[in-house]
């Protein structure tokens, strides 16, 4: 199995009323055939699963996908005590123009779309 790099892109929201393509996260994540999250490739493939919010012009930050007990997947940023909760990742089949919502930093939860799904190289 193969990892896959899967970019993101902010949705219709209050904010961005058509969506913002400079507004997302691009990681890297082990897909089944499904195209659902594979939590034992995941495992053996930890280190290789990062994932890079991009902000209109703020600085990118790196950070790491995890899988949290109970079973939910987040994002996490090194150095801080906070995860970005990713809504239904554990039932959710990644496929291009699909809609998922993360958690992010401020506590709302926004809408992202799946724009591109290609292997991670």
């Amino acid at each position: 199995m193969a990892l896959k790099r899967i970019r993101l892109e902010l949705a219709r929201a209050p904010e961005a009323r058509g969506g913002n393509p400079y507004c997302g996260y691009e990681f890297t994540a082990p897909l089944d055939s499904a195209g659902k999250l594979d939590l034992e490739q995941w495992a053996r493939n930890k280190d290789k699963c990062l994932v890079r919010r991009f902000w209109n012009s703020t600085t990118d930050e790196r950070g790491r996908l995890v899988h949290q007990h109970g079973g939910h997947w987040a994002f996490a940023w090194p150095g801080e005590d906070r995860e970005e909760p990713i809504f239904r990742y554990d039932k959710h089949a990644f496929v291009t123009g699909e809609y998922v919502s993360v958690t992010e930093h401020d506590g709302i939860e926004r809408p992202f779309c799946i724009v591109d799904i290609k292997p991670a190289d």
